[in-house]
């Protein structure tokens, strides 16, 4: 068959050489503003539902710049100046911040910073034994038995998160509670709409199967009734076996796979490599782990990014 005859060194040679660009915030390092409440996030998501619910009354300040990939980043001692300084401290929690502890420890003694984890409340999923990447959960510890902590790619995940959000400004701005509850109305009505959506026309798809360069759509795949394949694990720079690919060829072939996805900070030349082999061709899907330059300027955010990546998915599963 020829998935068997494909050049598999040539891909292995390419996840080895491949720089991962993967981007995460907002682009923009903020700093301190007195009389309001001033919020530091770990990375993108957090960092937009944040200034959502906050609104006017938070300053929120996105650690993670623009172009440098979440996973993989370590704070800097002016990090830790600013976080002494501010009020809530929001972070996704689910093993995807492996510094966190550290980081608290590092704060001032006099700091009255308040941490609130993002993903808690989630039903998370253990990774699979294949796909396992040593990911620590906030108190430094192993997180169980390798969590997924790419919770908010799915609507149903990032709805229990604006609700997280919302408590924790809550907790440390309480006079400003009943603008927050306001702000946190409107914005879990557009993400109930989203979901609702995401439920209706997935549903409604003709085909379940993902095939993914970055195992980052587990919670997606789950809410949705989708099934993800994946050539990445769960950070995008884990490598691949040469015996996964092969399976992986295998799979879009015996499936009538049509696309596989790939992302648009991370070099896609393993997920092009793959598509040309079985005979497939690629589509974007964005795990929204943070925006682009251009697509600040063009004023997207996360509801821009989840419609176009469901308009991909659509398109991949007829």
């Amino acid at each position: 068959m020829r998935y068997q005859r494909y050049g598999i060194a040539a891909i292995m040679a390419l996840v080895i050489m491949t720089t991962v660009l993967t981007g995460c915030g907002s682009g923009k390092q903020s700093k301190l503003v007195e009389g309001k409440t001033n919020v530091v996030t770990s990375f993108y998501p957090l960092y937009f539902l944040a200034q959502q619910i906050g609104g006017d009354q938070a300053n929120v300040i996105n650690l993670i710049p623009a172009g440098v990939e979440p996973h993989d980043w370590s704070p800097k001692s002016q990090d830790l100046e600013t976080a002494s300084n501010a009020q809530l401290f929001l972070y996704n929690g689910a093993g995807f911040e492996g510094w966190t502890d550290d980081f608290l420890e590092g704060l001032r003694k006099d700091s009255k910073l308040v941490t609130k984890e993002g993903s808690e409340g989630i039903k998370l999923i253990e990774a699979d034994g294949t796909d396992e990447h040593e990911h620590e959960d906030h108190d430094g510890k192993d997180a169980g038995g390798h969590h997924d902590p790419h919770t908010w790619v799915s609507p149903k995940s990032m709805k229990i998160m604006a609700a997280n959000v919302l408590a924790g400004l809550s907790s440390v701005d309480p006079e400003h509670q009943a603008e927050y509850e306001a702000n946190y109305k409107q914005l879990e009505s557009k993400l109930t709409a989203l979901d609702d959506e995401y439920t209706a026309k997935l549903g409604a798809a003709p085909k379940k199967d993902i095939v993914v360069s970055h195992n980052a759509f587990g919670y997606l795949a789950r809410d949705y009734g989708l099934r993800q394949v994946s050539i990445m694990g769960l950070s995008p720079d884990a490598e691949p076996k040469a015996q996964d690919l092969l399976k992986i060829a295998k799979f879009v072939k015996e499936n009538g796979v049509k696309y596989i996805f790939f992302e648009e900070l991370v070099s896609d030349e393993l997920a092009r490599t793959l598509a040309r082999e079985a005979d497939a061709e690629t589509l974007v899907l964005n795990p929204v782990e943070g925006l682009t330059p251009d697509q600040e300027k063009n004023g997207d955010d996360y509801f821009s990014l989840m419609n176009a990546n469901l308009q991909n998915l659509l398109q991949a599963l007829q």
